[in-house]
């Protein structure tokens, strides 16, 4: 099978700083890529080179055998990007905003308006459909953002933190759209810090530190014959020190003052 997104020697830094460092990565139709690490460690610079907003970078990058240096346009018509935060014209309905985003996309009319009903639908925002988003809860916000995502029925889905803020039965419903969309070919690019759910969902997990890659493969692959969750997994990969002694000499601010610090104001 062909990958469908082939990245090779992809750098990139900001002034003196490097936030990617040579990445190869090869991702194939149908799977669901958990794509972690420490904040800092270039996840979302990977993302937004793959969403076309970061264009000033160095290698290559081919999506479903576009390069996207060179045609960044019609790569961009292959991926839904759910960022994650939401850029959203707050003022105007789901309905105004999804329509707009699917003119964008260059759909018609009556597509646009299946899509928006039925999808809004499912997460139960049919009531919101025609009220401005400026009153809108985080998590309805966030159904939303998904579903503006989706609308144009892309290849490849790009979800960074997809869950955050979305009540329990959406987020079951997220869970087993990802699920679908994976039998159905798509391919997700999972980027989350929510190990336990990453460790659920995702086929492949590929761990970045530092702008570059230190792990990749499935759960198992990775935990080698042990059985540690991929939060300790992910610990042990990136901390330069034990999180239990870490958290004991944050505490130990408290233990060593003296009994009492407070300045008298009279």
């Amino acid at each position: 099978m062909e990958p469908i997104i082939t990245i090779r020697n992809l750098s990139k830094k900001y002034g003196e700083k490097v936030a990617l460092n040579n990445i190869n990565l090869d991702v194939y139709p149908g799977q669901i890529i958990g794509y972690i690490g420490p904040n800092g460690a270039g996840k979302s610079t990977t993302v937004k080179i793959l969403a076309g907003i970061i264009q000033d970078y160095e290698g290559d990058v081919q999506v479903a055998g576009i390069n996207l240096a060179e045609n960044v346009l019609e790569v961009k018509k292959k991926i839904g990007y759910i960022p994650e935060l939401p850029e959203m014209y707050d003022l105007l309905t789901p309905r105004e905003y999804l329509t707009f985003i699917g003119k964008l996309f260059h759909l018609s009319d009556d597509i646009i308006t299946s899509r928006i009903e039925r999808m809004l639908d499912s997460f139960g925002l049919t009531d919101n459909i025609d009220q401005r988003m400026d009153s809108f809860s985080k998590g309805m916000r966030q159904k939303v953002l998904i579903t503006s995502g989706l609308l144009h029925n892309p290849q490849i889905v790009i979800m960074d933190e997809p869950l955050s803020g979305l009540d329990a039965n959406a987020v079951i419903l997220v869970k087993e759209l990802l699920q679908v969309l994976k039998a159905e070919g798509r391919t997700i690019f999972y980027c989350s810090h929510m190990m336990d759910v990453v460790e659920r969902v995702s086929d492949r997990i590929v761990l970045i530190d530092k702008g570059t890659i230190v792990a990749d493969g499935t759960i198992e692959e990775l935990r080698k014959d042990s059985s540690d969750s991929l939060e300790k997994i992910f610990a042990k990969l990136t901390l330069s020190e034990d999180s239990g002694i870490k958290a004991g000499s944050f505490a130990s601010v408290f233990r060593d003052e003296p009994e009492n610090t407070s300045t008298s104001h009279e």
